[in-house]
């Protein structure tokens, strides 16, 4: 049989004159409020432990942040890189074509010629329908290419691209213009091919 523990007389005993009466702690550790570091100002302060996580977040912030600008950084760099491969790829393979073709424009010069000179009746005039299906064909192909006939007559004359061989007068073009073509220019991509042979105004 479990005991009773009884009470003393002094716990049982009423309080005496000018005698507090006792009080027994029953608050457990978990139910203590919490004690807040207060300023001398009276105005409570953060704990060193939220003020090491405040420091801690915004190194971190920053850390990102520079990751963040370099990760930019190189993507702007690659993306430079790879326009530049390109631009040399292209002009790599326009000068490969451009060697190839140029063989081809004296064959196209000479049908050229030969349909200035085309027989207007007769026999002749089929024969001179097929040269000039021949003749745009091959500039079928070679637009295929990427080269391009210039279109040169009547418009200023550029030495980048058009070369003079003589001057006439014409009361019809300003001085400067292009009044005749004597060899056609073509251009490769953005870049002159060959050069047109041309007459201006004087």
């Amino acid at each position: 049989m479990t005991s009773v523990k009884q009470p003393s007389e002094r716990e049982m005993s009423p309080p005496q004159e000018g005698e507090q009466p006792s009080e027994v702690a029953s608050t457990t550790p978990e139910e203590a409020p919490a004690q807040v570091e207060e300023s001398p100002a009276g105005g409570e302060t953060a704990s060193p432990d939220l003020v090491s996580l405040q420091n801690m977040l915004e190194e971190t912030r920053l850390t990102a942040a520079e990751y963040l600008d370099g990760w930019q950084r190189s993507m702007a760099e690659f993306a430079n890189y790879r326009k530049r491969q390109e631009r040399e790829r292209e002009q790599i393979f326009q000068s490969a074509v451009g060697s190839v073709v140029k063989r081809y424009l004296e064959i196209v010069d000479d049908l050229e010629r030969a349909l200035k000179n085309r027989p207007l009746d007769g026999e002749g005039v089929a024969w001179a329908t097929g040269v000039e299906l021949i003749y745009r064909k091959l500039l079928t192909t070679l637009d295929a290419e990427g080269v391009k006939l210039m279109d040169v007559l009547g418009q200023p004359f550029d030495p980048t691209r058009h070369e003079a061989i003589g001057q006439v007068e014409s009361p019809d073009h300003q001085s400067g213009q292009i009044v005749e073509v004597v060899q056609q220019g073509y251009m490769i991509g953005d870049r002159v091919l060959r050069p047109a042979l041309v007459r201006i105004a004087q």
